[in-house]
Order: C-alpha cells, then structure tokens, then sequence
C-alpha cells in the first residue's frame, strides 16, 4: 500500500493545530501507560495499521510489555490489567464504537469510581483525538514506519 497523500503537507495548519492537542493530552492527567492501551485499543477496533505501528513502538519505549501488548484486544479475559486500565479500555471501547443509545450511566458510573471528573474529560479528549488520527490515517494510507526516525521510534528494541 502507499500513502494516497501527506495531509501534514497539504494542511500544515490543521495538523499543526491537531498535533498540539496530543502534545497537550500527553501533559493531561492520564497516565502514558494508560494513554498507550487506549491509543492502541481504540485503533485495533478502527483497523488502523499506521497508529497500530506508531503507538505500540511508543509503548515498548515506555517500558510496556509484550504480554500486554499481545493481550490488549481481550483485556476483558486477561488479568494482566489493573482496575483502572479496564475502565479506560472500557470508556475507549464505548467512545470509539458509539451504540445507537450512546454511552450508558452504568458505564459511567463505573469508570468514576476509577477517575476524577477532569480525568474522565482528559481521557474522553485522548480517545476523540486516536479517532481522529485513525481517520485521517485510514483515509490517507500513510505507510506504517514511515516517520519512525522522526518521532524517535526507530530506537524502539522491538526484536
């Protein structure tokens, strides 16, 4: 597959602006281990292979493990993840596949009682933000890999 088009070139201001806001939820109150599952979740369930690529290079730099990171697509059926982490996959999951009846209070009582209301506000950014990238990426088919060296990926120990 090759990239239909560079939209980093062709709206350097949208994407200035858009990148801005990752910089700023990489700042938020989220946890980066937590950021990490939610990129990497919310974008096996949108099939996108470029942000698949990118986020989980980015958490192996983190210090993530494999295990997880093998396991991330049945984190209901793992115990590797903590109650927290299965909140926020949860919320990801819900946000990332609106139901026609939207995201229920049970779900959102549940994720409180593991985040604070501006954590739960910073998380609901992350997740509009990877829906956002995988769009544009789907769209777009940039190459996965491709811009490793220029986020610094390509020092990832992925053997």
């Amino acid at each position: 597959m090759s990239e239909r088009l560079d939209y980093q070139k062709n709206s350097p201001e949208l994407f200035k602006k858009f990148a801005e806001l990752n910089f700023k939820i990489d700042h938020s109150s989220i946890e980066k281990t937590i950021l990490d599952l939610v990129f990497i979740r919310t974008s096996q369930i949108n099939g996108c292979a470029f942000c698949l690529d990118m986020h989980s290079k980015q958490a192996t730099l983190h210090g993530e493990r494999a295990l997880r990171l093998y396991t991330l697509a049945a984190w209901r059926e793992s115990v590797l993840f903590n109650p927290r982490e299965r909140a926020a996959l949860a919320w990801a999951e819900a946000l990332a596949r609106l139901a026609p009846e939207g995201v229920s209070d049970e779900l959102y009582q549940y994720v409180r009682t593991q985040f604070s209301e501006q954590e739960i506000s910073d998380l609901t950014f992350a997740v509009m933000a990877i829906n956002g990238w995988n769009r544009a990426n789907i769209a777009f088919t940039p190459v996965p890999g491709s811009l490793d060296k220029q986020y610094g990926l390509d020092k990832a120990n992925l053997a």
